[in-house]
């Protein structure tokens, strides 16, 4: 990691990571995640990696992560649309079709 920046205002830690994977594809988020969670002796529900791109060549990537104090700051602070690409996911209690039947 780098450019380690605490911002207490907003409850987390924000940084640029840099990861190494060669031999391998780019490493996925939970990963990522998990990997950052032991670093930084935190659970992995309250860290929210985006923006990772893999260099030309492969074997490294740069992303941006933030680490919050805790949950409620979590779901307090960030985007609806980086909540739901990590939160659990619901069913789809009914089909297209049915919706629009249940419409008219």
């Amino acid at each position: 990691t780098r450019k380690f920046l605490p911002n207490s205002l907003l409850s987390r830690r924000q940084m640029v990571v840099d990861v190494i994977h060669t031999g391998k594809a780019s490493l996925s988020k939970a990963e990522l995640k998990d990997n950052l969670a032991t670093m930084y002796k935190t659970t992995s529900d309250v860290i929210m990696p985006f923006g990772c791109k893999t260099d030309f060549g492969g074997g490294r990537a740069t992303g941006f992560a933030l680490i919050y104090d805790n949950v409620d700051a979590l779901q307090k602070i960030e985007p609806k649309y980086r909540l739901k690409r990590f939160l659990t996911k619901k069913d789809k209690t009914s089909g297209r079709r049915k919706r629009k039947e249940l419409k008219n």
